[in-house]
């Protein structure tokens, strides 16, 4: 037999959040719970969206998008985790790990593009309301949309592209309850510097990036409203802190992340937790209660429900 083949690490283990048995029952309800409500309140959005004709607009079309991104982002690794909690042996295969490093960075790079198209939207409704309709068009919006996912995808196969071939043969333990790339490319059985530094690269570049064009878009769009002093306006500052507060909450977790990516932190499992697990669940109800016309949508909503 090979001694090469043989040596080759085919499952790699995963942190526990607890070593305690009864603190990992209570997480299983809890964070069974969490999911739940992630998936059901996303849903949720993306079903009045589609049923209320009043929000056939680009901008509920994208938080449309980004709901159902949000429950993609946290199906990737969430009910592993949770099926491990029952677990004594928590393990997952190579070709399992590399999936959840693919689907990481395809939708979180995706909801990154997202979010910076979210804000190209606002700034054309609050800046140019005149052209809004012309520029965006149901063609713009998809496109965005198309173009998120394309970004993520590719986003995502450039991470794994070197990773795959790496040769695993030792250590097989990832510092996470979930395969995150960092992590696992620092057990590869060979120096790793140059490939640590691409991917560093890739992916806070990206983040920045996306971060930095975020910050110019919401500072330019926010001195446009302070000069308005209209109801439109209003309204608009309100949408503002909603998109504000979720760009904050998803992008400070993941810049601080990867900002010491090869030196894992105590910290990083809670902020891993965070942006994989609690900010899908905040995102609708940052959207849904500070939003009226969203509420008065899933009222009539529900009304036809009972009514039917």
């Amino acid at each position: 037999m090979d001694q090469g083949n043989s040596s080759r690490v085919t499952e790699f283990v995963l942190q526990s959040l607890s070593g305690s048995r009864e603190l990992q029952i209570f997480y299983f309800a809890f964070f069974t719970l969490f999911y739940t409500s992630i998936v059901l309140g996303n849903f949720l959005i993306v079903f009045t969206v589609l049923s209320e004709p009043a929000l056939h607009t680009p901008m509920y079309f994208l938080l449309s998008n980004l709901s159902f991104i949000d429950v993609c982002l946290s199906t990737f690794a969430t009910p592993k985790m949770i099926v491990d909690f029952l677990m004594e042996h928590k393990t997952i295969s190579f070709e399992g790990c590399m999936a959840q490093i693919f689907f990481l960075h395809v939708f979180a790079g995706g909801e990154m593009m997202l979010l910076v198209a979210m804000a190209y939207d606002r700034y054309v409704a609050i800046c140019r309301p005149l052209h809004y309709a012309s520029i965006m068009s149901v063609r713009k919006c998809t496109g965005l949309v198309v173009g998120s996912w394309l970004i993520g995808v590719l986003h995502s196969i450039s991470q794994l592209a070197f990773t795959v071939n790496l040769p695993f043969c030792g250590p097989n333990k990832v510092d996470s309850f979930f395969c995150d790339l960092p992590l696992v490319i620092k057990l590869a059985c060979t120096d790793t510097y140059v490939l640590q530094i691409l991917m560093l690269s890739d992916s806070g570049v990206m983040a920045m990036s996306s971060f930095v064009l975020l910050l110019i878009s919401y500072t330019v769009i926010l001195v446009t409203v302070r000069r308005r002093s209209s109801e439109g306006m209003a309204k608009a500052r309100s949408t503002l802190t909603a998109h504000i507060t979720v760009v904050t909450l998803f992008f400070g977790p993941c810049i601080f992340i990867y900002a010491w990516p090869f030196g894992n932190l105590p910290v990083d499992t809670i902020l891993s937790i965070f942006y994989t697990v609690c900010t899908p669940l905040l995102n609708p109800l940052i959207y849904a209660l500070r939003n009226k016309e969203v509420v008065s949508a899933m009222q009539k909503l529900r009304r036809r429900q009972v009514s039917s």
